[in-house]
């Protein structure tokens, strides 16, 4: 919710004029935010942390100081002209109705639809696909705000029951419920203390496998520890629940289980971190309580697809950095046997479904879909003929069934939902929404341009057909560089608005991320961080000489990762740039692991800074420690929320106390801090609509936009 109230307690109030579009704009002040004098010592270095008193988000002064920012974001970003215009048009472009993949269990379909402007989807079942679906579950019931989400659910082989997680304002952590897909009920039945696990059924639907942490006294989940697997069977409390697996001795690694669908085994992830985990197996109703290891050498990604009997497939990047697909036969398999299936390719292979005996490839070609066919033998059985350059998605279920679903999008093109016939290789369309706006009068293309280091880049560019290369365009360059996340193309109300704005769109595809498998990954992790923002500053380098923009009309966004992605890039060249939004980013590089054991997984990428190698990379281009001041900044919103407990929000008030006391200009920082709202996951629609309007609105204001 929005809020105005005047509160500045533990404040004073420091003057200062921001620039303005018009004579008419009233001056702004800024909370006057207390520097103290904590200083830590890193390899012999001594580095300050003047805003450390912010990490404390259940302090007052904390909660005063976020209360005193606000009362000043909020008034400004409404009193931008065109806000009002923006947050109308978003809300009639959302108003459409959308339709997700269906997921068939037994002999049901269930599926999510959202008539346009309903909080949250709704999840739907019916008994034939061409059937009338009914009303499963409505999370729009759930709270009047609308801030409690259907997380995740996921049916019983047979289709008669539903277990489905609920996140209350945006947290990670979740409860698991089962609900009587019959009658409608649930069973009283409540999983908690679990963050980032699936719920996997036993093969005769007689509860689940799922990971949680451990509790504190209060019964709360304690996230600085890691998870063990359990089995909760269904109608009995949670208490009784079956305990699994351990790692065992000190560990920052986590354990995640999936049942394969005939039943046998059950699958154990090992993760710790986004570049290598090992896998267990455990023979069900055989006796077997230790699992036994197929991979445990850490030395690359295996994920499970499925399996034929004792025959488990699985992709992998090792010997293969764009993937391929392997096998094991644990009936007569040693240690570490494998047997390729699907060879490694020119593209990068990105993800496998097994479905009515096809293993369906996901490959990516220049941060695009190509679906590819093969056989359990390995041999080709063609390709899925895709609409356009876009993102495809889907093709799940089982391997005895004869149909599956994907979805398919892009820029210009709202997400439609296919089914496809395994046996035949056809496309029926199953689902096309018809937002209300027409299409036709945008385009988008891809580039390449060089980094600083000469690697070849992608990027993505979309704007109204026919627009002038004269440098005046307001631009948006959006990136996120990390994690092997891969940017493809996808229709989103929000950036449809900026382009009817007259924006352009620019999406970079840079190294961090898992276009081209696992050495691009590597090439924008630890060590090598820089590179990531060295493609940032190169796309925006290479849009500015070829016309599309200029800096003053030039505004750069990212959110997480990405939010790191734009704090990095105004520190380093704030001259290149004419408006920032980082959004809920991770800004102190030397101390982004000291909140959670999960913030400590993240190290696979950025290194920690116990390490000396990896604290002087970090040192070098963390946004918190980087702020110069009397450097003129560009305008920048920052935005975050008070629930988000992935990257915790502290991150985002350290950064904005420090640049709003380093700027040297009236260029203004602010920052936005939404209630009840988390890391962005089911977020509500009009929560969604609201900070989007602020967002374009600041960046019709900072970039001198007419519309």
């Amino acid at each position: 919710m929005r809020k105005h109230q005047w509160t500045l307690a533990f404040f004073g109030l420091a003057a200062l004029v921001l620039s303005a579009c018009s004579p008419t704009d009233t001056a702004i002040v800024y909370p006057e935010t207390e520097r103290g004098t904590v200083v830590d010592e890193y390899f012999g270095e001594e580095v300050a942390d003047p805003y450390r008193w912010l990490e404390d988000l259940d302090a007052g002064a904390t909660a005063a100081w976020v209360e005193a920012q606000n009362d000043i974001s909020f008034p400004y970003l409404e009193a931008i002209p065109q806000r009002d215009a923006v947050k109308n048009r978003l809300t009639e472009l959302w108003n459409y109705e959308r339709i997700g993949i269906p997921k068939k269990e037994g002999r049901r379909y269930f599926f999510e639809r959202n008539d346009g402007l309903q909080n949250q989807d709704v999840l739907y079942v019916t008994e034939a696909i061409d059937g009338e679906p009914r009303v499963l579950i409505d999370p729009n019931a759930f709270s009047e705000d609308a801030t409690i989400a259907l997380a995740s659910w996921v049916p019983s082989p047979d289709g008669r029951w539903l277990a489905y997680s609920t996140s209350d304002g945006g947290t990670d952590w979740k409860t698991w419920h089962i609900r009587n897909v019959d009658t409608g009920e649930d069973l009283d039945d409540s999983v908690s203390r679990c963050k980032f696990t699936g719920a996997s059924w036993s093969g005769d639907s007689g509860g689940f496998f799922y990971s949680r942490y451990p509790a504190f006294e209060d019964g709360t989940g304690d996230g600085s520890k890691t998870t063990s697997v359990y089995f909760h069977r269904r109608g009995t409390a949670q208490d009784t629940d079956e305990h699994v697996y351990t790692i065992p001795g000190e560990t920052t690694r986590n354990p995640y289980a999936t049942v394969t669908q005939d039943g046998s085994y059950l699958i154990i992830s090992e993760r710790d971190g986004y570049d290598a985990n090992d896998i267990h197996y455990l023979p069900l109703n055989k006796g077997i309580t230790a699992p036994l290891p197929i991979f445990n050498q850490w030395d690359a990604r295996y994920n499970f697809i499925g399996n034929e009997g004792h025959t488990l497939f699985f992709w992998t990047n090792k010997d293969a950095p764009k993937g391929r697909v392997v096998t094991v036969d644990l009936g007569r398999r040693s240690a570490g046997e494998l047997r390729e299936v699907v060879a490694e390719a020119e593209e990068t292979l990105s993800s496998v479904e097994f479905v009515g005996g096809t293993l369906a490839c996901e490959y990516l070609r220049d941060a695009h879909s190509l679906v590819r066919l093969h056989a359990t033998d390995g041999s080709a059985k063609g390709e899925v003929e895709l609409p356009g350059m876009g993102t495809a998605r889907g093709f799940s279920g089982h391997s005895d069934d004869d149909e599956t679903f994907y979805s398919y999008t892009d820029f210009t093109t709202p997400t439609a939902i296919y089914r496809y016939d395994v046996d035949s290789g056809e496309s029926t369309l199953f689902a096309r929404p018809e937002p209300p706006i027409d299409l036709s009068g945008y385009e988008a293309k891809q580039i390449f341009f060089e980094s600083k280091d000469g690697t070849r880049v992608p990027m993505f560019i979309v704007h109204k057909t026919g627009i002038a290369l004269d440098g005046q365009n307001p631009t948006l360059l959006y990136g996120y560089g990390g994690f092997n996340s891969s940017r493809t193309p996808t229709y989103r109300t929000t950036r449809m608005v900026w382009l009817e704005m007259g924006g352009v769109l620019v999406i970079a595809n840079l190294r961090g991320g898992g276009e081209y498998g696992r050495e691009w990954h590597l090439a924008g992790t630890k060590l090598q961080k820089q590179n990531v923002f060295d493609d940032f500053i190169a796309a925006a380098e290479w849009l500015i000489a070829n016309g599309y923009t200029s800096t003053t009309k030039l505004a750069i966004q990212g959110g997480s990762n990405g939010g790191l992605l734009v704090g990095a890039a105004i520190t380093q060249r704030p001259d290149l740039f004419g408006a920032a939004l980082p959004a809920v980013g991770v800004l102190d590089m030397l101390r982004y692991h000291t909140p959670s054991a999960n913030a400590r997984q993240w190290a696979s990428d950025y290194g920690l800074s116990e390490n000396e190698d990896e604290y002087r990379a970090q040192r070098a281009y963390s946004p918190y420690h980087n702020t110069v001041e009397g450097t003129c900044y560009p305008p920048t919103l920052i935005t975050t929320a008070d629930h988000d407990d992935r990257v915790v929000p502290w991150h985002s008030f350290k950064f904005a106390a420090a640049m709003q006391h380093a700027q040297g200009c009236s260029n203004p920082i602010l920052i936005r801090v939404e209630t009840r709202a988390g890391h962005g996951a089911g977020k509500p629609t009009w929560m969604q609509i609201e900070v989007a309007a602020d967002q374009w609105a600041f960046l019709a204001k900072a970039l001198e936009m007419a519309n």
